[in-house]
């Protein structure tokens, strides 16, 4: 007998509103997160500039291949668990409970850093467009403004989110299109180079940097499985919206990237970034179009970066309430709005936090899109790359109990790959750290922040057995969403025989 019903109430009472968002909204969250606009204008021109490598396209495809096999596995496992915890409900049924709390500890931090860190970018962004206009807004200001429309918007209904974020992104995407065109219909020497999507740049020292750095601009895709239980059918509509939007971030970072790249020349395109930095793709497409396209650009980067903050606060406000719910967060973090299905308690916590941090650097006086932008984001970014490292080994682990439906490839192939590429890719970013953060080789923040991510875990580990020892029942309930059905078995029992049916996020473990 694998399971027993308990004979009390379920004390999980709660629930985020059902059977809101379909395959376009939860691919405008996943896509919004990833922020294409705001990585073609700025993270593509940095790269260009830093590496002085011609293989930015390639390295974008490459890991668009690389995060498209770890969605394989990543979907397949979201059809037998729905639970907005995603990566932590994910490793704590792969791998155990005890380390899908250590996860979430990791995920807190690294979702609300990535969060916050965007203020920094929309606040000195907005900032500058207000002063083209004689308008003079210190940057913490225009923070402070995005700022509070987010917390209002993370308190409303979540589709009304996703329609928000619908219209930004359609308008996005036109406009990195139109860019594309006009850049490879303008190239330099009057013919189209294909040679930044040669693949021979990858065999050579400079990949690791690449990687790490292209990485970087798909995180946020993953924001589609925390939308799990708000959405209709979700069996089937988080797996085609991350799919949809992995290969979307990918294929317009790519053909951005090489866009660029065309119409400087290859052999140009570094200096070129160098120069112009984050103008870069504003000054190769002014010469071919009106102002007021350019102006268009600039305004929609501006709500690019609006957009990916919607997202973030959406994923972490959820992930703090299905960790309120299983009893590893206090109970009011478990608790919905009535009326929109909210996690009232996540989003406003996630705001407090956005506005203690915010209010310290606007004190201190540092420059935003270094020290706010650029060093929270790509902190937060770390973590989330630790987690998807882990999450693709509990995959494995998942699927080692019983295939369940899937196939060989989905069940162990390409879970397995993308466990070995990932790993990979988490090395170089870990070793290379201190390069991304641009910080001199003696400082402490070479090696610092691996080892707090390291620490929050242990933090984790050591609570997830305090949850044992004393509550067995809330420790039970890890990771299995808001069915009341808890295991009666140990971490390490194995099912006797493959089991198959609903997913078991929302029904306690099969084992």
């Amino acid at each position: 007998m694998l399971q027993k019903e308990p004979a009390e109430p379920d004390i999980v009472t709660r629930a985020l509103a059902k059977n809101r968002l379909g395959v376009p909204s939860v691919v405008f969250f996943g896509v919004a997160g990833a922020a294409p606009l705001t990585v073609i204008i700025g993270a593509i021109a940095t790269i260009y500039a830093i590496i002085g490598s011609t293989a930015v396209p390639v390295a974008y495809v490459a890991v668009a291949g690389i995060l498209s096999l770890f969605t394989v596995g990543f979907v397949a496992m979201s059809r037998h668990i729905v639970n907005s915890g995603a990566f932590y409900s994910y490793i704590s049924h792969g791998l155990g409970r005890t380390i899908g709390v250590g996860a979430a500890f990791v995920a807190l931090p690294a979702y609300s850093l990535m969060q916050i860190g965007l203020f920094g970018l929309f606040g000195s962004a907005a900032s500058g467009i207000l002063a083209s206009f004689g308008v003079g807004a210190p940057w913490y200001v225009c923070a402070i403004a995005a700022w509070l429309v987010v917390t209002v918007l993370g308190l409303l209904w979540v589709d009304l989110s996703g329609k928000v974020l619908a219209v930004l992104l359609v308008a996005e995407i036109a406009v990195v299109l139109l860019y594309d065109v006009v850049m490879i219909a303008n190239p330099a020497g009057g013919h189209v180079d294909f040679t930044p999507f040669n693949p021979a740049p990858l065999l050579t020292p400079v990949v690791g940097s690449l990687l790490v750095l292209a990485v970087a601009g798909f995180v946020g895709f993953e924001a589609t499985v925390v939308l799990s239980e708000e959405t209709k059918d979700p069996k089937r509509t988080i797996g085609r919206a991350t799919h949809i939007a992995v290969l979307l971030a990918g294929a317009l970072c790519a053909i951005s990237a090489w866009a660029m790249a065309v119409s400087t020349g290859p052999a140009n395109i570094a200096g070129a970034a160098a120069e112009h930095q984050t103008d870069l793709v504003f000054f190769l497409v002014g010469k071919h179009l009106p102002v007021a396209f350019v102006n268009l650009g600039y305004l929609l980067f501006l709500t690019s970066v609006f957009a990916a903050l919607l997202a973030f606060h959406a994923a972490v406000a959820r992930y703090q309430f299905a960790l309120g719910r299983e009893g590893v967060l206090p109970a009011v973090w478990g608790r919905t709005h009535p009326r929109t299905g909210a996690p009232v308690a996540g989003s406003i916590t996630q705001s407090v936090l956005g506005i203690l941090v915010l209010s310290a650097y606007a004190v201190s006086g540092l420059e935003p899109v270094r020290y706010v932008f650029a060093w929270l984001t790509t902190i937060g970014g770390l973590g989330v790359l630790i987690l998807m490292w882990a999450t693709s080994a509990a995959v494995i682990g998942f699927f080692a109990r019983g295939r369940r439906t899937e196939n060989v490839w989905r069940a162990y192939i390409a879970p397995f790959s993308s466990f070995l590429l990932l790993s990979v890719a988490l090395t170089a970013t870990v070793i290379g750290f201190g390069e991304l953060l641009q910080v001199d080789g003696d400082s402490i923040f070479q090696w610092i922040i691996p080892v707090l991510y390291l620490a929050v875990a242990a933090v984790g580990f050591i609570w997830a057995g305090i949850m044992r020892a004393a509550r067995p029942e809330v420790y039970a309930q890890i990771g299995r969403g808001a069915d009341g059905r808890v295991s009666v078995l140990s971490d390490i029992q194995w099912p006797a025989k493959q089991l198959h049916g609903d997913p078991v996020g929302a029904r306690g473990y099969p084992y």
